[in-house]
């Protein structure tokens, strides 16, 4: 720490002593003072205090003090992101994007998990669904297994938050996902139905009927067509687990899908997908609103040559529900 002028990142209850205005974001001025070196000063030139105390601090040298620095900053980094983003609903891409066929990722694994730490999505060439749960990114691969992405891993369409538990609620028993839905959503009505949530329910499954699908190769075809060929369904029976939602509110039809999305992984991390159907005799759900959204788009010439206005809901409705 430098004297006389750092300033340190901080978050406080009371007024910021001073704001930032580029990055919006409070801090305090700290001054560094090294008391020994004071002590031994005042006792020699008491007049030369002032000075000697600003200059005590001894300077780094070296690769100690590229080290030291880079820590600092990469530390001070990710605390930062992740207190901004908490709030916040990061999407890569549209649903609308991947309906039509852009598999490319154009986001890796590592940098993903800087803006949430649960969440749903998949992978570069639909290679399986993905489960964000406690911080981990797992990939639910088409011949049934479960493996933790790893961080070179790209993706071409994901939503994730940092989950903050807002409310909880007991479901009852659930015979079908429809009667998840509408439960779930009775709840949504009666705390804000235009915000966002993310929502967790553990529970142990009588039924959980998941799909995942092989990886696609370039021509990619849209994902109605590449489902059609590729789509691999798992029916289980009485597995523990954890279902992942996001509630989307109806204004997001042109860019996700208004309403809910499932995925779920069981809690020995072998078993997950894209949900089907489910059935439960009773489960706990978590949800976490959130008011912010953020979105990341890929520059890339083939995605900007998309009709991204285009009307693919049909579509869009027939790869999430298994229903024409």
């Amino acid at each position: 720490m430098k004297c006389c002028g750092v300033y340190t990142f901080v978050r406080r209850f009371g007024r910021p002593y001073k704001r930032n205005r580029l990055n919006n974001k409070y801090y305090y001025k700290e001054a560094y003072i090294n008391m020994k070196k004071i002590t031994a000063i005042l006792l020699s030139a008491a007049m030369l205090v002032p000075m000697a105390a600003c200059s005590a601090q001894q300077p780094e040298s070296g690769k100690e003090a590229e080290g030291s620095k880079a820590a600092e900053s990469s530390n001070t980094s990710v605390s930062s992101k992740a207190d901004e983003n908490r709030e916040t609903v990061f999407q890569v891409a549209l649903l609308q994007s991947l309906t039509q066929g852009y598999y490319d990722g154009i986001i890796k694994v590592s940098e993903l998990k800087q803006h949430g730490d649960t969440g749903i999505g998949t992978f570069e060439g639909v290679n399986g669904e993905m489960i964000v749960l406690d911080g981990k990114v797992y990939q639910a691969l088409g011949d049934g297994s479960v493996k933790e992405a790893d961080d070179n891993e790209t993706v071409p369409f994901s939503n994730v938050t940092f989950f903050d538990k807002d409310l909880s609620v007991t479901l009852p028993k659930m015979e079908n996902i429809n009667s998840l839905k509408e439960t779930l959503t009775k709840t949504v009505n009666e705390n804000g139905k235009n915000l966002f949530y993310m929502v967790k329910i553990n529970g142990t499954f009588q039924k959980m009927f998941v799909r995942s699908e092989l990886k696609q190769e370039k021509p990619y075809k849209t994902l109605d067509k590449a489902l059609a060929t590729d789509q691999r369904e798992f029916n289980y029976e009485n597995i523990a687990g954890t279902v992942v939602a996001l509630y989307c509110p109806d204004y997001m039809g042109g860019l996700n899908t208004p309403g809910w999305h499932f995925h779920f992984i069981s809690d020995d991390k072998t078993k997950g997908g894209h949900i089907l159907e489910l059935a439960f005799d009773s489960a706990q759900a978590e949800f976490d609103s959130t008011q912010d959204f953020d979105m990341y788009l890929s520059d890339n010439s083939d995605f900007q040559k998309m009709d991204l206005a285009k009307d693919v809901s049909s579509a869009i409705k027939k790869v999430e529900t298994n229903e024409e």
